[in-house]
């Protein structure tokens, strides 16, 4: 299955205190097996941006609806597709 990356931030109108920015994510995880994904790591980091999500799912288009429903929780986000630095070098092995 393909790979996906999300970068995110809290919306910072969206939440009073960092313990109710903490309830989101088991509905998040929730959001992503209900559309078809499988949630494979999550962090929180520190610089530009706050929480990095990685998750596989079958499509682009689960992919997206997958980005839409984070950010209904209040998270902005950047979705990125992510390909394994072991398959690069198939993917250039023609060039």
């Amino acid at each position: 299955m393909p790979t996906y990356t999300v970068l995110a931030n809290a919306n910072e109108a969206q939440f009073q205190n960092p313990q109710e920015l903490v309830s989101i994510w088991g509905d998040v995880r929730e959001d992503i097996e209900r559309l078809g994904g499988e949630l494979r790591e999550s962090y929180a980091l520190v610089g530009r941006y706050d929480f990095q999500l990685t998750f596989e799912v079958e499509d682009e288009e689960a992919a997206l609806q997958i980005a839409i429903a984070i950010e209904g929780h209040g998270l902005d986000t950047e979705t990125m597709r992510a390909v394994p630095i072991e398959r690069m070098g198939e993917l250039v092995e023609d060039l």
